[in-house]
């Protein structure tokens, strides 16, 4: 069938043979312009088809993707040059059953019009995008998306389902997710059910058949934004209302929300046929979790190092950890803004210079805190499975997985004794520190991956150098730690961890 609805098989002509004419029109109402650029765009039109105002099938890029319309500008900014166009919002033909209107709204008035999946409602959150590929149960269950409603700009999200050995929480943390196509149907021999299904046993309200890059592009230019998901509020001026009233996640502690009450041992190490484990025998060494939404990927590296690990609540003192005698301190990833857990940052200021302290993603902001630094908010975050990353000391690059809203100060980490590490190739970031004296060793990535590639995870054995010197590491560290690593995941270095 033609976009038309004419039968191809009822023309003479071949279909790719028929003429086709381009049009130039200078002020398309086009999403993917966001009322900036002057490009024209090109219409292909085929010489049967109806009118291009009737059927609205467009070419937004060069690649000749047709896709129609549908987004919904009901407060345009005054410097857009096009009228607000409304449409249908994409159908994908596959699929038959009819799903519920959804309505997300952003801040700046910007409403997107789609179709719901998952549980129904309304649900407020920092709407933020994730260019990963892959990996969207790992980043659905990752608690540091807390408050976040998620976008993923790779097209088809739900093709491989659901298992229950890829989570990273016991639910899904995210408020919402939104995506441009949903897979009809998964197919993956360790498929237990499919994302809809999932996000519905869970609450989670999801949006489907949108325009995800005019959405991502709207972020990267403006910033991230808070923003509102609703298969109730038809209003779309209600909707942006809503958005503009919720919190904000600047100031937001959210670690409370996610973090767990009571402590509790953890024994799993890695036991994925994805990546090959270090082979360590169990030793003395006790390491504390500090849990301020923690990935359950980073236990099992942290087991796997041979360490006998205890989780304890972010809420926990520098003195009742330090009853547990432990070798090392682990802080974990998290939600919200690290300025506003204060009782964390005065508890890691207990610890500093008496234990090793080893901190991923949040916890690199804290430990950073802790020390005097500051953090200030990134324009809309690092999150992906494919950051570049260079370890200065090394000068090897690393492609990291990332989350995070929020980064250090470089500058103000240097005057109070912090030495940088790791930068980000994308936007010159700091990306890892450790400091002059003291056993402090800090990452704004996930060494953990899951989703993402494991590049990072000799950062792990890094720490269990550490804990044995209780000195900060040094490049030799870090070099011995990545040619390890690349020995193990080219199937022998299994045996020459554990020497």
């Amino acid at each position: 069938m033609r976009v038309d609805g004419t039968n191809l098989a009822s023309s003479a002509t071949p279909w790719h043979r028929k003429k086709v004419k381009y049009t130039k029109r200078t002020h398309f109402p086009s999403p993917l312009q966001n009322g900036r650029s002057a490009r024209p765009h090109l219409v292909r039109q085929c010489s049967e088809s109806r009118p291009i105002a009737q059927n609205r099938w467009l070419c937004p890029d060069r690649r000749g993707i047709r896709a129609p319309l549908d987004t919904l500008w009901t407060q345009p900014d005054p410097a857009l040059d096009f009228e607000p166009v409304t449409s249908e919002p994409i159908i994908p033909t596959q699929r038959l059953q009819k799903r519920p209107r959804c309505l997300l709204a952003l801040e700046d008035g910007t409403v997107f019009i789609g179709e719901a999946f998952g549980r129904g409602g309304t649900r407020t959150g920092e709407v933020v995008f994730n260019t990963s590929m892959m990996g969207y149960q790992e980043i659905l269950t990752d608690p540091s998306y807390c408050g976040q409603i998620v976008t993923m700009t790779y097209p088809l999200i739900g093709n491989y389902g659901i298992n229950v050995d890829d989570v990273e929480a016991s639910k899904p943390w995210a408020t919402g997710f939104v995506v441009r196509e949903l897979a009809a149907r998964s197919s993956n021999h360790r498929s237990s059910q499919s994302l809809e299904a999932y996000l519905a046993d869970h609450g989670v309200i999801g949006i489907t058949g949108i325009d995800t890059r005019a959405l991502t592009r709207r972020l990267r230019v403006d910033g991230a934004m808070r923003g509102v998901l609703s298969t109730e509020i038809h209003d779309p001026a209600k909707c942006v209302e809503l958005a503009r009233e919720s919190p904000s996640m600047t100031g937001a502690d959210l670690v409370q929300c996610v973090a767990p009450k009571d402590c509790f041992e953890w024994s799993l190490g890695l036991d994925s046929q994805f990546i090959r484990p270090r082979g360590r025998a169990m030793n003395a060494k006790r390491v504390v979790a500090i849990d301020c939404g923690m990935k359950r990927n980073i236990l099992r590296h942290l087991v796997d190092l041979g360490c006998r690990v205890r989780v304890v609540p972010p809420t926990h003192t520098a003195e009742q950890i330090l009853e547990d005698r432990p070798d090392g301190v682990f802080v974990s990833n998290g939600p919200g803004d690290p300025a506003a857990v204060t009782y964390a940052i005065a508890t890691l200021r207990g610890l500093i210079g008496r234990v090793p302290i080893f901190g991923i993603c949040l916890g690199h902001q804290l430990l950073a805190l802790a020390m005097g630094a500051k953090t200030f908010k990134l324009k809309f975050g690092h999150r992906a499975a494919n950051h570049p990353v260079r370890n200065v000391w090394t000068g090897k690059i690393e492609i990291t997985s990332q989350n995070h809203g929020f980064a250090v100060d470089p500058d103000s980490l240097t005057n109070v004794g912090g030495v940088t590490t790791h930068v980000n190739l994308n936007d010159g970031t700091l990306e890892g520190f450790v400091h002059r004296e003291h056993p402090i060793l800090a990452v704004q990535y996930h060494p953990e991956s899951s989703p993402g590639p494991h590049d990072a995870s000799y950062l792990f054995d890094a720490f269990a150098r550490m804990m044995e010197t209780n000195a900060p590491p040094t490049a030799k560290d870090f070099d011995t730690a990545q040619t390890a690593l690349k020995r193990r995941l080219t199937g022998d270095g299994a045996v020459a961890l554990s020497r």
